[in-house]
Formats: C-alpha cells, sequence, structure tokens
C-alpha cells in the first residue's frame, strides 16, 4: 500500500527521535566507559603501590609487614647445611689473658696416685690444662669520699673551707668511669633510663633516679661538643662525603636526622629536611663529591653551589625492580631491559680484581652506553608503544636520565667514590634501632646529646677505636679542664 506524505513526515519524525535516543544512549555510555577507565587507573595505580617494598623501593624493611618466604635458588652442596661452624672455615678462639692481668693463681697437684691411693706421687712442673676463669667481684665500685674541714682565722675572725679539686666537683656522685660506662649503656647498647637504672640497683648495688641519669647524658654532651664541632667544621674541606636522612621524632615536631659520611668519621644532625641543612653544614664552596640519592634537597645544592652528585646505584635498582613487577607490559618490558643493563655494569664491578685498569675502564664506559640506550629507548623508538604516548612511569625515568643521568657515572671517573651509598645507610643502623627503643627526643638538649653521641659512637667505630676509653678521656678532660682529645684521624690531627 502507497504511504501518504504525512505517513512518511511521521516516519521520519519518529526515526529522528530515536537517533536523539540513541545518541543520548551513546554519549552516557562514552561517559560511562570513561569514568570507568578512570577508576580502573586508580584501582591500578592503588594495586601497584600496595606491592611496594623494600627489595623494589626507597621504603624501609620495617614497611614490609608480612614478608613472603624467600626462595634461594642456591642448593647446598652435600645435602641441608648443618647449624654453626662450616667444615673448612678457621676457628675463631679468643686470646688468653696475659700474665699481668691475672689476679689470682690456684694451682691443682696430685698428692697420690689417683688409682691406687695408697701410692704416693712426685709433683713435676709439667702442665696439662690451664682454665683462665673470669668473674665479677662482690663489690664491683669503690667508694671516695672527700671531706672539707673548716678552719677558723683569728686574723679574719671568721671560718674558711678548704676547696674539693675541681674534677671532684665537676664529676659529683658519679665519678669519670662510671659516667662513660652510663653513657654507653646509653648509646651503644640502646639501654633506656629505666633499664639502666635497674642494672644499677640489681646488679651493682647503686641506687640512683632516671633523673640524674639523664644529668649525666648531659655532662657527656658538653664534653663531647668540643670534637664535635671540629668535624662538623672538617666537612666542607672532604674530597667525598656520603649523605642520608631519616626520620626523627622530637614531641609532636617532625624532624629528620642527616648523617654525613667521610671516609674516616660520621657527623649526624638532626634538623629540618631541606637544603638549608646542607648549606648551614657545607657552604656555598664544597668542592667534593656527594654521594645520595635523588632527593630534591640535593639537586638544588648542587644547582646552587655547582656541587658534583653520586646518585646511588642502589636506589635506581629498587626502583627499576619496581617497574619490572608493574602490570603494564610496556613498563615490565622496559623495566627487565634497564635492569638487564643494570646488572651488567654491577657484573663488571665484582670482577674488577680480575682485570687490568685500562680494561676495567673500557668495560665500564661499555656498560654505562649499554645503560643510556635502554633507559632512553622509549625516545629513540616511539613506535614501540603503538604509536602512543609512553606511560608516566616510564616517561619519568627517562626524563631523569636526561636531566640527572651523569649523576649516576660519577664513581666511573672518580676514584675512590662508590656507587651507591651504603656507607651512609650503614651508619643509620644503630640510630634506627635506638629510634624505636627511645621514640626520639623532647627538647634541644637532648637533640644536641643524641647528635654527639652518635657521632663519637659511629666515628670510633670507623677508625677501629674503643668508644668507651674514648669517652673515658673526654670526659675526664672535660671535668679537668683539659683540652678534649680529638676525633678527627691522626693524620689530620697531625699532618707531620
Amino acid at each position: 500500500m502507497k504511504k501518504t506524505r504525512g505517513q512518511l513526515q511521521q516516519r521520519c519524525r519518529d526515526l529522528e527521535a530515536q537517533d536523539k535516543k540513541h545518541r543520548r544512549r551513546i554519549k552516557w555510555l562514552e561517559k560511562q566507559v570513561a569514568e570507568l577507565q578512570k577508576q580502573n587507573t586508580e584501582l591500578l595505580n592503588s594495586l601497584t603501590a600496595s606491592k611496594k617494598n623494600s627489595r623494589n623501593s626507597s621504603k624501609p624493611p620495617s614497611s614490609d609487614i608480612v614478608k613472603p618466604p624467600s626462595k634461594s635458588k642456591r642448593k647446598p652442596r652435600g645435602g641441608k647445611r648443618r647449624i654453626g661452624a662450616q667444615k673448612g672455615h678457621p676457628k675463631h678462639e679468643r686470646p688468653d689473658f696475659a700474665p699481668e692481668q691475672i689476679d689470682h693463681r690456684i694451682a691443682y697437684r696430685l698428692d697420690r696416685c689417683p688409682v691406687d691411693d695408697c701410692h704416693e706421687m712426685a709433683s713435676t712442673d709439667q702442665v696439662d690444662k690451664i682454665l683462665q676463669q673470669v668473674e665479677l667481684v662482690e663489690n664491683p665500685f669503690v667508694v671516695t669520699e672527700h671531706t672539707s674541714y673548716m678552719s677558723w682565722c683569728e686574723e679574719c675572725g671568721c671560718f674558711h673551707s678548704a676547696t674539693l679539686p675541681g674534677e671532684v666537683s665537676a664529676a659529683g656522685l658519679f665519678g669519670p668511669r662510671l659516667t662513660s660506662f652510663v653513657v654507653f649503656l646509653k648509646g651503644r647498647l640502646h639501654s633506656s633510663y629505666s633499664g639502666i637504672e635497674c642494672l644499677l640497683e640489681d646488679v651493682l648495688g647503686l641506687s640512683v633516679s632516671r633523673g640524674y641519669l639523664a644529668k649525666l647524658l648531659q655532662k657527656a654532651s658538653r664534653a663531647f661538643e668540643g670534637p664535635c664541632e671540629e668535624l662538623l667544621k672538617a666537612l666542607p674541606t672532604q674530597a667525598q662525603l656520603n649523605i642520608d636522612e631519616t626520620g626523627h621524632k622530637e614531641c609532636a615536631k617532625r624532624l629528620w636526622t642527616w648523617c654525613f659520611r667521610a671516609p674516616a668519621f660520621v657527623v649526624f644532625k638532626i634538623a629540618n629536611r631541606s637544603s638549608e641543612i646542607l648549606m648551614d653544614l657545607l657552604g656555598t664552596q664544597f668542592k667534593g663529591i656527594l654521594g645520595c640519592d635523588c632527593y630534591s634537597a640535593y639537586r638544588k645544592y648542587a644547582r646552587k653551589c655547582g656541587a658534583l652528585l653520586q646518585f646511588c646505584m642502589a636506589h635506581l635498582i629498587r626502583e627499576v625492580k619496581y617497574l619490572c613487577e608493574h602490570p603494564d607490559k610496556h613498563v615490565q618490558k622496559y623495566g627487565k631491559g634497564l635492569l638487564d643493563a643494570l646488572k651488567g655494569l654491577f657484573h663488571i664491578l665484582h670482577r674488577k680484581d680480575r682485570m687490568s685498569q685500562d680494561t676495567f675502564q673500557r668495560k665500564l664506559a661499555e656498560a654505562e652506553e649499554i645503560i643510556w640506550e635502554a633507559a632512553l629507548a622509549p625516545r629513540s623508538s616511539p613506535n614501540r608503544f603503538g604509536g602512543r604516548h609512553p606511560p608516566r612511569l616510564i616517561e619519568n625515568m627517562v626524563m631523569r636520565f636526561i636531566d640527572h643521568g651523569e649523576g649516576y657515572f660519577r664513581f666511573i671517573t672518580s676514584p675512590g667514590v662508590e656507587p651507591t651509598n651504603n656507607s651512609a645507610e650503614q651508619a643509620f643502623r644503630f640510630v634506627v634501632i635506638g629510634r624505636l627503643i627511645t621514640q626520639g627526643t623532647r627538647s634541644l638538649r637532648g637533640r644536641l646529646a643524641s647528635e654527639r653521641l652518635w657521632t663519637v659512637l659511629a666515628t670510633c667505630r670507623i677508625q677501629k677505636r674503643s668508644a668507651f676509653e674514648w669517652m673515658l678521656q673526654a670526659i675526664t678532660a672535660h671535668y679537668k679542664k683539659q683540652p678534649p682529645p680529638s676525633l678527627l684521624p691522626v693524620s689530620a690531627v697531625n699532618p707531620s
């Protein structure tokens, strides 16, 4: 049946209405797809961020709440590895006490035969066995009473008192050795004031308050002030410094503990996390090389003062491992290529002793070129991502190499510079342990005492000096108002 013009017009109007309806539907669906894509991206980023741990990022090991069991590919030779000393390892025995260190000697001799008691035996000077035994004495301390008497002067018509020695008055209840013992317990063994109070009372029989123990730490802090200031003044003259920072609590204030690791000493400083601390301690004329991570404060200081930076390769490797574990296959491919190139560099570093110096330098230069090619591959091959823009994580890594890549290879042309910042991170270990126990500081005095005590302990460890003996000398000199011992290496104190 032939349709009339009116029917055709109505049909057109119906189709047009349906078309508008479909267009609105398509627009709504497109909006939904965009929202779902955005939500999917956010969930993917959140899932990826949750997989960050101390192995693939700069997060501390304490952030790994649940660590998966390690699956070592190495199998022990000859079956399961037994507990204890391994076959072939050198035996370690402590040396015997020297004759002048022995306080008592007890000899054991036989007068009669142990088999037949009726026969007498002639003793000889032949020694069969010696056992040296160490024991605490029942009263492990000495109490000295200093008495000042008053004398009457007929001429003046008044009494005059004898003056106690200055070092005795300055020391007070605890002498220099006992004060050093308490400070050592506090700093090196991370003991709390309550724990030290309990030890002194239960083991030594000394009853003191926690407040007095805190005063002893302040006395030690004043004794360490001069040597620590001497190290601070020596920082700008160093040819190489490794620097790192970690969080520090002081009541409700958020601060940071900075570690300045020189080849022969360490300096700790508690301050804000900004480039100002670098300006204050190193100044604008520092000409050495700073080993550090890629934190912006170091880059800002380098721009202002022209200092050279050696960025930590270990931090870079952890970040690249994070790329290798990313769900995006393009990010994974880029990360694995860069990680293989970095492994090639460390393969050469670990075999330095097997090569001549020229061969070693040539191999390092070749490995550096391979790393640059892997890092900048997205720029040289833009079509590898299907014509689309590289993911943000890849672009960030590319831009880092373009802007700061030279800082990762400074160790190749600068002898003595390490490719990692491990030396500064290792110096932090006992500080982090103490932070977990003490929960930080509560005042400026406590902050200064912590800085100086950590500096003394870490520096003595590097120089293989007894921290207790050095503290004893410094505290004794402080009480006698004499110059304290230096923390600088002997060559720096006496250049001749």
